[in-house]
């Protein structure tokens, strides 16, 4: 392959040039910008949970409800999503996707109907999570053997401001929260970017076909659905690795603002600053993890090393004095670390033609944990009286996040060692090679 010095290398297969690299960066951006409402939409929760509390009698487990119910119909939805993806190509299924999101914003803040509510955040969590599997399908098309890891940084950097806005809402609308349906209307306002990003994606994509060699969405073949169980055991130690790693994260925001505020004494703008100091670096971090491992590899090493960081900072959080500075500190480094590395190499262990369905099987079994723990977490919450008068009732779910750590830690270790061996992908290598070969892994 042709190697990119500012202007587009030329396909000698079709005669047409490859989309120079402007083209590719202004396609991420735009593509990118239905992330941000995703995220700004799914994080509005978090922020308002006192409110909700207060103003219409919540319980805990009434608000882990609202982000389990998100993730409840994924368990099915998300790999149909992705063969949706793989059949009807990526700019219709962004589309579609992103107008399911942008419904499900306006439902959850309709009423104030618990049973209403749910039923829009169920809405929007059709949408959301096949939108997120539609995006990464697209970004390996365009950036597959290029700077993918580096790309789907920025991505995640691009989508991340949308959950610092939501997370910073308290203190930039602080005014909005003196009632429980203003913060859920600024949430409706962006989420249009989840119809906006991909109507242009769209125009850019379908530009790009007439002038440059570019895959064509829509063509893939037919699933075949008893491959999905010959995915190679990398994969799948990449999906227990998944469901392990963000049931400790998403599950503990559901809380966090909550927690800070009744077992630290924060306010509810430093319990939002808290948070979002983990998004803000979150953002700054991730490309440059994904720049690091696209030049020096051993992917699954640093999976390891995110993972293990996870472990100590929930008990840090439940049984010292600590400043709250030091493990969201930890927590942003492997917030940063792990989704940099683990989402692309999934382009490099799956065939392209099957990116989709291996994104959104893989999403959906994310989802089963993602449910599963709101739930479990607010249960427990409830069931130990968790609260201002009873901090130590929060200690049940923090151990909950901390045993995650521990078997995400296992599930990287498991993968590095399938790398290690013959037939591996090569992901310790800076530059994998395509799945259906086999090279030699580095020395450990």
């Amino acid at each position: 392959m042709a190697r990119e010095r500012g202007m587009a290398a030329t396909d000698p297969a079709g005669g047409r040039p490859q989309p120079p690299p402007a083209y590719r960066w202004a396609v991420l951006v735009i593509i990118s910008l239905a992330m941000f409402g995703n995220y700004y939409a799914y994080d509005c929760i978090s922020p308002l949970a006192d409110v909700l509390k207060t103003h219409l009698c919540f319980s805990d487990e009434n608000i882990g409800l609202l982000n389990a119910i998100y993730s409840i119909p994924n368990i099915f939805m998300v790999l149909v999503g992705g063969i949706i993806v793989d059949r009807i190509g990526t700019r219709k299924a962004t589309f579609f996707f992103g107008v399911l999101c942008f419904l499900g914003a306006c439902l959850t803040a309709a009423t104030s109907s618990l049973a209403f509510m749910a039923a829009g955040r169920l809405v929007f969590g059709l949408g959301a999570e096949s939108l997120i599997v539609a995006v990464t399908t697209a970004l390996a098309k365009w950036f597959r053997g290029k700077e993918l890891s580096f790309a789907f940084g920025i991505n995640l950097t691009i989508a991340r401001m949308g959950s610092l806005a939501a997370q910073m809402s308290p203190t930039w609308a602080r005014p909005a929260y003196e009632h429980w349906q203003a913060p859920l209307l600024i949430a409706v306002g962006f989420a249009t970017f989840c119809i906006t990003g991909p109507a242009l994606y769209w125009l850019m994509e379908n530009r790009a076909e007439r002038r440059y060699a570019l895959a064509r969405g829509g063509e893939a073949e037919k699933v075949v659905w008893r491959d999905i169980f010959k995915m190679s055991p990398s994969y799948w130690y990449m999906v227990a690795l998944c469901v392990t790693f963000y049931s400790a994260i998403f599950p503990f925001q559901t809380f966090a603002v909550k927690f800070f505020m009744e077992a630290h004494g924060a306010s509810r703008e430093t319990g939002g600053q808290l948070l979002a100091m983990l998004t803000l670096f979150a953002m700054i971090a991730t490309p440059l993890f994904g720049l690091m491992v696209d030049k020096v590899g051993r992917r699954a090493l640093f999976m390891m090393l995110g993972s293990l960081l996870l472990v100590p900072v929930y008990l840090m959080m439940g049984y010292t004095s600590l400043p709250l500075l030091l493990p969201m500190a930890m927590m942003g480094v492997a917030y940063s670390l792990v989704p940099a590395i683990m989402w692309p190499s999934v382009a490099y262990i799956v065939e392209q033609r099957k990116l989709g369905t291996a994104n959104g099987l893989m999403t959906m079994i994310q989802n089963i944990g993602l449910a599963g723990f709101n739930l479990s977490v607010g249960w427990a919450n409830d069931h130990w009286a968790a609260g201002a008068s009873n901090p130590a009732g929060y200690r049940a779910g923090l151990w909950i996040f901390s045993s995650l750590g521990l078997f995400g830690l296992l599930f990287a270790y498991l993968l590095r060692r399938s790398e290690m061996r013959p037939g591996g992908h090569g992901l310790e290598w800076p530059v994998p090679h395509p799945p259906g070969q086999t090279a030699a892994s580095p020395s450990p």
